[in-house]
């Protein structure tokens, strides 16, 4: 799970990058913050996703199914 803390430390990060460049600990610090960011933007949204049903003009219902 993404801490506000982590996504203050991407925005400082990626600040940085713009004005002054990042050293290379930063950088893949940087990196593995965004993947931990977007895993979690995922998750989240699989989550929301399962919790809906689809009502067809038929009266049939569905769950949502992830692609492939």
């Amino acid at each position: 799970m993404v801490t506000q803390k982590d996504i203050d430390r991407i925005n400082e990060l990626a600040r940085k990058s713009k004005t002054e460049g990042l050293t290379d600990a930063e950088k893949a610090e940087q990196k593995e913050l965004r993947v931990k960011y977007i895993n979690g933007f995922k998750e989240s949204l699989e989550s929301q996703l399962s919790g809906i049903t689809i009502v067809n003009p038929d009266g049939s219902k569905h769950k949502v199914k992830k692609k492939r």
